[in-house]
């Protein structure tokens, strides 16, 4: 009987994150502070410990895993890989396709790959409290359990739409010990502005990131604690990939693309950032990034400076945006709704070294169900970005006469997320079409900005 799950054994968990920056052809924009000028390490202390910071600018090639993250890591990783054989057959496909499946974790997804870190480290500098933001909730439950392991408080500002609709989440930071509250809250400026302009505010995650951001710089005893974007985040999440790659040895295959969804960055880095190390070394790999038609950072956003918040409290980060104060639509990929793009993704898209397409929700739901009824596993529905473009590799490869072997992170699962499933069984879901005026207003944002490489 043929294999079709790959398993590494515990004692194979990777010992160092793997930083891409150090591997880059092209240098990356450096962020700069909101002022314009350049941005010092000693600029970001107030609210990150200094080992984030130092891994956050580090040119090494390679970062060592501390031991005590690696024994909390070892509760889920490594991850499997499996060979999604059923779901090739309803295809009707002779490319093979391959899923790494981070919702093994006790959150449930991705996330707790940089939370364990970013709570050890914080604990190893002597924080008490962690504050933090959250759009579908993967990220803040995550965090809230790093945090109850290294025993620090954690306050979580949730993203309104997604603190209405997924209860479960919000229970799921309670009973790890996390306080979560829905935002815009009453409990920052920042948040009190929002509301003030619109009290039925649905929110976003740049309004969240203000509030935690917030939170953190007017507490002694606070700092923040970002899920992804940032290069010290996407950093950890390389387990990921590097796991990957020995279990496609194991299974005799060779990607010859890479598929993760992307929303801020870091569960698409994960899975591909030490494939792309193979790709500069000379293999022939591409590297494709899938996001929503309506929230389309790296498909018709603006590549440039902007603030990765509302209120502009953070530097000015190199990234594709659609403006710091654009409200997304309320779809049902709540960790997906966010207006920019970590800058080191945004680089390799600019630089062609990373392709990137975008995808109404419909259509991926759709995908997701016709996989969770052949691999039986429900989908997040960030995931389901990522399926709905293997489906399209696997059409594209239908009319060209041709097979691959595509590889996708399925970056947790959705049983959080059944009310988005009965939308789309229902009918009841729409699809939203980002009007070019609503580009338009961002373009008009970033005038005045610094420019990237000016």
């Amino acid at each position: 009987m043929t294999q079709h799950r790959y398993l590494l054994t515990e004692d194979r968990i990777p010992e160092r994150w793997y930083n891409i920056a150090a591997d880059l052809p092209t240098p990356m924009p450096p962020p700069l502070a909101p002022d314009g000028s350049p941005i010092s390490p000693d600029m970001l202390s107030a609210i990150f410990p200094m080992e984030l910071i130092m891994q956050e600018v580090s040119q090494d090639r390679f970062i060592p895993i501390p031991d005590p993250v690696r024994e909390m890591l070892a509760l889920w990783r490594p991850t499997p890989l499996y060979r999604a054989v059923n779901w090739e057959k309803a295809l009707g496909t002779n490319c093979r396709i391959f899923y790494k499946y981070e919702g093994v974790s006790p959150a449930g997804s991705h996330k707790p790959n940089t939370s364990v870190p970013q709570a050890y480290y914080n604990a190893q500098a002597g924080v008490k409290r962690l504050s933090t933001e959250t759009g579908a909730g993967q990220w803040g439950s995550s965090l809230s359990m790093a945090c109850q392991l290294f025993g620090i408080e954690c306050k979580v500002y949730m993203v309104r739409v997604s603190y209405d609709s997924k209860p479960y989440r919000r229970l799921m930071m309670e009973t790890w010990g996390g306080e979560c509250v829905a935002s815009p809250s009453m409990d920052t400026n920042s948040g009190r502005a929002i509301l003030e302009k619109d009290p039925n505010s649905t929110g976003s995650l740049g309004v969240a990131i203000s509030e935690a951001v917030e939170d953190a710089a007017t507490r002694d005893d606070t700092n923040y604690s970002l899920g992804s974007v940032l290069n010290h985040v996407l950093l950890h999440q390389t387990v990921i990939g590097q796991e990957a790659i020995e279990q496609m040895k194991m299974a005799g295959a060779e990607p010859d693309v890479v598929i993760g969804c992307a929303g801020g960055g870091s569960n698409f880095a994960g899975i591909s950032f030490p494939f792309l190390a193979e790709k500069f070394a000379g293999k022939e790999i591409r590297v494709l990034a899938a996001e929503p038609a309506a929230c389309p950072t790296l498909t018709r956003g603006h590549y440039g400076y902007d603030f990765g918040d509302v209120a502009g409290l953070t530097p000015l980060l190199p990234m594709h945006t659609l403006g710091h104060s654009f409200m997304p639509a309320a779809i049902h990929a709540g960790g997906l709704r966010y207006h920019g793009m970590a800058p080191l993704v945004s680089h390799l898209v600019n630089t062609g070294l990373v392709e990137a397409r975008a995808y109404h929700q419909g259509e991926c739901f759709a995908a997701a169900i016709n996989f969770s009824r052949t691999e039986g596993i429900i989908p997040a529905p960030e995931s389901s970005h990522a399926i709905r473009a293997v489906e399209q590799e696997v059409e594209q490869a239908r009319e060209e006469g041709v097979s691959r072997t595509i590889l996708f992170n399925l970056s947790g699962h959705g049983n959080f997320d059944m009310a988005a499933y009965e939308a789309y069984l229902s009918g009841q879901m729409t699809d939203y079409e980002l009007p070019q005026s609503e580009l338009d207003e961002a373009a008009a944002e970033l005038q005045g900005m610094p420019a990237v490489g000016g």
